[in-house]
């Protein structure tokens, strides 16, 4: 069997789990990994059995064999990476945010246009199994057309110190905004928001923002790096979606598998990247077996929508906005 290889730009902690989920799929072999940080990307290459690893991009962009480039270097480094890696006739999946920055995302989308590659945006919830089957059920009709959505998401306390280099709008409520676009079938015609810092940081931790959709479809975000860490709570994320026909609503904490021993207790959320039995599982995996299947079997990956992350990016700026000038944002105002 002829596999499809892969190459992945970054190598953090999330680049490390790409890599991880890449080698667990049959079907797959990740034939060159890069970061700039020399040690880093020699341990990981030497840890994982990789024989082909950079710290300068081109190196591995340039490489004639590799079809699919993951890209999980910081936010600001996406457009730069992802520009060139299409360029260089490869199929590019971009980690959420894919930027912060509107004008970039547009300039990646028309370079896809151009190319004629596949951008994929890292919204990997649209593979996690609780959001898929809402969606399943607004399509199926048992909730049928959302009316109206309420989506949380909060995290421990110590990861603001790492994460608060970027909006909340962009390392948390990201996520949360494509699950709302993607459920509404529509787009996002105004927006108004609110946000509070507690320590005094340039960015929230707590972020609030009402949505109006243009098919009249409303939402509820929020977005919070609250949980105390004593708490042993990993992922505190809700939902709930109120259709015409019906609701779903699920919470990740009660979900999760608690452990509870001397060291306090700790919930964890088996959903996204996990070794469970010896094996990677998780919506991170599903998400990849989905994007190198569709390669093997010349498939678009429609299931994702770099249309539909640009205009979360639109709509993320516009939270922005809204929450600092203290009022009302329409989406048509907003530069393009």
């Amino acid at each position: 069997m002829n596999k499809v290889k892969v190459g992945i730009l970054g190598l953090g902690s999330w680049g490390e789990c790409h890599l991880q989920a890449y080698q667990s799929l049959p079907h797959v072999e990740v034939a060159a990994i890069c970061d700039i940080n020399a040690e880093r990307v020699r341990t990981i290459a030497a840890q994982y059995g990789i024989a082909d690893y950079y710290t300068n991009e081109d190196d591995l962009i340039g490489r004639a064999d590799i079809e699919l480039v993951s890209v999980v270097t910081f936010e600001k480094e996406h457009l730069k990476s992802t520009v060139k890696a299409l360029e260089g006739g490869k199929h590019v999946l971009v980690e959420k945010p894919v930027t912060t920055d509107l004008r970039e995302a547009v300039a990646m989308r028309e370079t896809a246009e151009r190319t004629g590659r596949w951008l994929i945006p890292g919204h990997l919830l649209r593979f996690e199994p609780k959001s898929i089957e809402v969606y399943e059920a607004i399509r199926d009709g048992r909730i049928g057309r959302p009316v109206s959505m309420y989506l949380r998401r909060s995290r421990q306390q110590s990861l603001f110190a790492t994460y608060q280099r970027t909006h909340t709008v962009y390392e948390l409520m990201i996520h949360d905004l494509d699950l709302a676009i993607w459920y509404a079938g529509s787009r996002v015609r105004n927006v108004r928001a609110y946000g509070r810092s507690v320590s005094g940081a340039d960015v929230p931790e707590i972020l609030w923002a009402n949505l109006e959709f243009a098919n009249g479809t409303l939402a509820v975000l929020q977005s919070n790096w609250m949980t105390p860490d004593e708490a042993g709570i990993e992922i505190h994320d809700a939902a709930e979606i109120i259709g015409v026909n019906g609701m779903a609503r699920f919470e990740t904490e009660p979900a999760g598998v608690q452990i509870l021993n001397r060291q306090g207790r700790r919930t964890t959320d088996l959903s996204v990247h996990n070794r469970l039995g010896g094996r990677i599982a998780g919506a991170l995996r599903e998400q990849l077996n989905f994007i190198t299947q569709c390669l093997m079997h010349r498939q678009e990956p429609v299931h994702t929508s770099f249309a539909d992350a640009v205009h979360g990016v639109q709509v993320a700026d516009a939270i922005i906005k809204s929450a600092k000038l203290n009022r009302d944002i329409r989406i048509e105002d907003l530069d393009v």
